[in-house]
C-alpha cells in the first residue's frame, strides 16, 4: 500500500484513492478525472464490487473514497458505513447515477461526505473532488434541492410572540449578513479556506464564524447547519 499522502505539485494528495465502480467507461472517466487532479495511476486504486474494494481496505487505509451504490454484490451504502467506521476523517463522495430521495438521505447518513450525479460532466465532478479534499461537502444541485423538498416548513411565529430563549439561556438572535454570508457558501460546498479567499478573510476568521454559526444553530455539522438555516429561513 502507498503512504497516507503523496507530495503533487505542492500540495498534499491523500492516497491511495479507492474508486468503487464496476462500469469500465466510468472508471475509465474517473481515471481521468483523478489525473486531472495531479493523481497518477500507481495512486488509484479500482474496485468493481463491494468484495474487492473491501479487500483492499482490509490491507490497509485509503485516503480517499470514490464509491458508486448499486454495484454486482449490493449497496454502496453498506461499503460508506465501513470505511466511515474504519477512518472518521475519510473523504468519501458518492459517485452515483441514481437520485432517489431515500438513497440519498441513506447514503449521507451512512457517512458519505458528498454525492454527486454521474450525469455531470468532467468538470463538475473534479470539483465535487475537489471540494472533498479541501475539507468541503459537496452536494450535486439537483439533490441538494430534493433534499430541500424533504425539510418541513416550520408554522410562522404569531405576531408579537418573543422568540423562546436557546439552550443556555440566550436569545436566538439569528445569523449576522457576514454569518448569513459565510453560510450560503458552506451550502455551495466551499471549504473554510475556499471562503476565505472568495470574501478576503483569513482562514482563522471564517472558522470562528462558522463556529458561532454552529453555536447559534446548535448544530455540529456543516450539513446540518444548512438545513437548519434553511428551515428558520435565514438563507434561501
Amino acid at each position: 500500500m502507498l503512504e497516507p499522502s503523496l507530495l503533487v505539485e505542492d500540495a498534499l494528495l491523500p492516497v491511495p484513492v479507492l474508486v468503487v465502480e464496476d462500469e469500465p467507461l466510468l472508471q475509465q472517466r474517473l481515471r481521468q478525472v483523478l489525473h486531472q487532479l495531479g493523481y497518477e495511476d500507481e495512486a488509484l486504486i479500482f474496485a468493481g464490487t463491494l468484495a474487492e474494494a473491501r479487500a483492499v481496505f482490509a490491507e490497509g487505509p485509503v485516503g480517499l473514497a470514490l464509491v458508486d451504490l448499486r454495484l454486482p454484490d449490493g449497496n454502496g451504502q453498506s461499503l460508506i458505513e465501513e470505511l466511515r467506521a474504519e477512518d472518521p476523517g475519510l473523504g468519501i463522495l458518492v459517485v452515483s447515477a441514481w437520485s432517489s430521495e431515500d438513497l440519498i438521505l441513506s447514503a449521507l447518513r451512512a457517512g458519505a461526505t458528498g454525492y454527486v450525479l454521474k450525469q455531470r460532466d468532467d468538470f463538475e465532478v473534479m470539483l465535487s473532488i475537489r471540494s472533498v479534499l479541501r475539507g468541503g461537502a459537496p452536494i450535486d444541485p439537483f439533490i441538494a434541492r430534493r433534499i430541500l423538498q424533504l425539510l418541513p416548513l416550520r408554522a410562522p411565529k404569531p405576531a408579537g410572540h418573543a422568540a423562546p430563549a436557546a439552550s443556555g439561556g440566550e436569545p436566538d438572535v439569528g445569523l449576522t449578513p457576514r454569518e448569513a454570508e459565510i453560510l450560503r457558501l458552506v451550502a455551495d460546498g466551499m471549504s473554510n479556506r475556499e471562503i476565505a479567499n472568495e470574501l478576503h478573510l483569513s482562514r482563522h476568521t471564517v472558522e470562528s464564524h462558522v463556529k458561532r454559526i454552529y453555536r447559534k444553530l446548535a448544530v455540529s455539522s456543516r450539513m446540518m447547519a444548512v438545513r437548519e438555516a434553511r428551515a428558520r429561513g435565514m438563507i434561501e
